[in-house]
């Protein structure tokens, strides 16, 4: 009944309605902040064992089998090859910006920002890990 209801819907609608769905899942994921004040360290691998996962899978899913089905047949190399090599050579940036960028890891003093010394103040390398982490997902 529900996805007759959404097949219904025009395009436009269907992606704000899919947004609005996906944010409301977050923020309720989210929310859960206010409830506990503490959480279980076992628990918490769990989940970010769980997130890992999903992101491994979404980025197979959307960006290395299509890259895979769109080079078959057209070069003489494999059809895995390019999306190998494009895999590889974001790895290869991303240690690089990793070592050359300044950044702060969670419950360190600034004092102990790692990468080239700076004198930033902590909302701007939030701001420089957010961009850094949204750099690979812009580029498809």
């Amino acid at each position: 009944m529900a996805l007759a209801w959404f097949s219904g819907l025009g395009p436009i609608v269907q992606a704000l309605v899919a947004t609005l769905f996906t944010w409301f899942v977050t923020a309720l994921g989210a929310a859960l902040v206010f409830i506990f004040k503490t959480v279980n360290r076992k628990l918490l691998d769990a989940m970010l064992g769980f997130a890992a996962g999903v992101m491994i899978a979404a980025s197979f899913w959307s960006l290395l089998a299509p890259a895979i089905e769109m080079s078959e047949g057209i070069s003489g190399l494999p059809a895995w090859f390019p999306a190998v090599v494009g895999f590889l050579g974001g790895g290869v940036f991303l240690w690089t910006v990793d070592k050359l960028l300044p950044h702060l890891h969670v419950g360190f003093p600034i004092e102990e920002a790692e990468g080239v010394k700076t004198s930033w103040h902590r909302s701007i390398l939030l701001i420089l890990a957010i961009t850094l982490h949204n750099i690979p997902e812009g580029w498809p």
